[in-house]
């Protein structure tokens, strides 16, 4: 079982959900996508895994600062941001075996973990 969780360690959120991988004994591939933010076909695949389009994986108040709330951005101006600026990708996201979540709150993850 490979687990890999797109980490910000600066995040409280992603630092507890990378703790409760940890506390059940999973050691994931961590990418702190900060510092090595995903491809856009890679953000594609973490996207369809999370039945999300581009818009439902940004961070509000991040996308707004970067002008991203504007409605006629299409989902390629979008994906092409958040390639540029990871910090706008909501976080953290978990991924297992082809599906995704997000871990607000923490424990959403676990459902990855449920589903052996």
């Amino acid at each position: 079982m490979t687990v890999t969780i797109y980490h910000n360690p600066r995040c409280s959120k992603s630092r507890a959900t990378l703790k409760l991988l940890q506390e059940r004994g999973v050691e994931p591939q961590v990418i702190e996508y900060l510092t090595t933010p995903p491809d856009a076909q890679e953000l594609r695949g973490i996207l369809a895994m999370l039945g999300f389009r581009p818009r439902q994986l940004l961070r509000p108040a991040e996308a707004k600062a970067a002008g991203l709330d504007d409605p006629s951005l299409d989902d390629d101006a979008l994906l092409h941001a958040m390639v540029t600026h990871p910090a706008v990708i909501e976080r953290p996201v978990v991924v297992k075996d082809g599906q995704a979540r997000i871990g607000r709150p923490p424990e959403k993850v676990l459902e990855l973990l449920d589903e052996a």
